[in-house]
């Protein structure tokens, strides 16, 4: 059986790409680009890469990039637009819990949860970081981020949803959160490419700070720092909050 996020992805690559959260990549990029010191000699990989907005960006700024996604719709949207762009990226479809590299990259980004988080089990969500790492080398760098679960402690999910929710754009619905395993289910309701109205029912994983560190510190991962996430405006200046409803990693081997 297909889980949520297999079926959400099938056939929505250009709607995604007019979504709200997915429009601080010039940021976003700033900030990846201040964390390798804009050194272009360095091997990158964009883990649940989307429609390749990040690789695409870092590409055109000088960067080496390769783009794992899981959904073969999204991965082909990704290399038209790299196309469009004139620029020539290694797009892959590739299951992030097990990715085929070892110690190739210096750098790892998985942004607007990019896998992390989605998995239905904590043992798979766990999978998609140990493969991270493994694709880095002895100093690699891995940046992040997930849903922050601090946030649902202090608000309700399915106010924010309502408060960041756009004409044309999906909406979430129908939001419980379970505090015993910090999962928020609910309802995506969206339009397809093709213009068919879809109803999925979701259900995502929040991490505490605490949980994360612990995880990559098992991964030998030496330093780990976390901040509280702006769309297109990451900075190692934003102390974490339970305002975030994100939270940005860096993490060092």
């Amino acid at each position: 059986m297909k889980q949520w996020y297999e079926s959400l992805f099938e056939n929505y690559a250009h709607k995604y790409d007019k979504e709200c959260f997915v429009q601080g990549t010039i940021g976003e990029c700033d900030f990846i680009e201040a964390e390798v010191g804009r050194d272009k000699s360095l091997k990158i990989i964009d883990i649940g890469c989307g429609t390749g907005r990040h690789a695409i960006e870092l590409t055109k700024r000088g960067y080496n990039v390769t783009g794992v996604d899981l959904s073969e719709n999204q991965i082909k949207r990704a290399r038209e637009k790299a196309q469009e762009a004139w620029v020539t990226i290694d797009f892959q479809t590739q299951d992030a819990r097990n990715l085929p590299f070892n110690g190739e990259f210096d750098l790892a980004i998985m942004l607007c949860e990019g896998g992390f988080s989605l998995m239905e089990t904590d043992e798979m969500n766990f999978a998609i970081l140990k493969s991270a790492a493994r694709a880095l080398n002895g100093q690699g760098k891995l940046i992040f981020t997930t849903l922050n679960g601090l946030f649902p402690l202090f608000h309700s999910v399915s106010e924010f949803y309502k408060s960041a929710q756009n004409e044309g754009q999906s909406q979430c619905k129908e939001c419980s959160f379970d505090l015993m395993a910090f999962r928020d289910h609910n309802t995506a309701v969206f339009e397809d490419d093709s213009g068919n109205k879809r109803e999925l029912k979701c259900n995502e994983r929040y991490y505490v700070p605490s949980e994360i560190t612990w995880l990559l510190k098992t991964l030998e991962f030496k330093k780990i720092d976390i901040f509280g996430a702006k769309l297109g405006a990451y900075s190692r200046n934003d102390k974490l909050t339970t305002e975030d409803f994100e939270m940005l990693v860096v993490a060092e081997k």
